[in-house]
């Protein structure tokens, strides 16, 4: 994959659009999130945890973590220093120590120790972010939401589905292209294609189910 290939591409027509998505449905259809929790609470903390940081190495800290601190309530009791031991691991672990901590001490004080399942809201919360919030609304509340991340945007855009710069305008894109009600099955069948054959620098595309309707695919 040549460095031109991996940029945004012209979208393919609706109906090989169409056609990718069914695939990538059938491939991925009982694919959902990786990230380990109980509670919307505690995806929303392993969400934030997520940033440049990979999900095993989020559910290998989250365990004790959660075993420890289990909720908004007894998050809203530390203090960020408290909690860095923890997440040390986790990258940028001194930011996310004093979001996650700020964000449960709203969600406690205004909130009741719910988190809200409202988009602006969310979004108000230290540490969280477009994505973020819709991971939120559509893993931890099943609402519509269409979260797009690294994966997200650079598989749409490679297989032309979307023809965004910014992961809003993909965003966009992907929700009038596909139904309101596969939103969010959607993001997750193309996180796990990402990860699984179409990677940032060496995509398998040999081994892709949707190769011969790709306008990035290497021969």
């Amino acid at each position: 994959m040549t460095k031109a290939a991996t940029a945004s591409v012209s979208p393919v027509d609706r109906q090989k659009q169409r056609q990718i998505l069914a695939i990538l449905e059938q491939t991925y259809k009982n694919s959902g999130t990786a990230l380990h929790s109980e509670s919307v609470f505690q995806l929303l903390v392993a969400v934030i945890l997520s940033a440049q940081c990979n999900d095993n190495q989020v559910n290998r800290v989250t365990g004790p973590l959660f075993a420890q601190y289990a909720d908004a309530a007894a998050f809203a009791a530390l203090e960020p220093a408290q909690l860095e031991p923890y997440i040390s691991s986790c990258g940028l672990y001194k930011n996310k120590a004093k979001n996650i901590v700020g964000a449960a001490r709203i969600i406690h004080d205004q909130y009741h120790d719910e988190v809200p399942a409202d988009r602006q809201k969310l979004m108000a919360l230290p540490g969280v972010g477009r994505k973020t919030a819709n991971v939120i609304l559509s893993v931890g509340f099943g609402l519509p939401a269409l979260a797009v991340d690294t994966h997200v945007q650079r598989v749409a855009n490679r297989l032309g589905l979307a023809q965004g710069k910014t992961p809003e305008q993909t965003e966009e894109q992907l929700c009038a292209l596909i139904p309101r009600e596969q939103w969010g099955d959607a993001h997750h069948w193309l996180i796990w294609h990402g990860r699984k054959i179409c990677a940032a620098q060496k995509p398998k595309c040999g081994q892709c189910p949707a190769a011969s309707l790709c306008p990035s695919a290497k021969p």
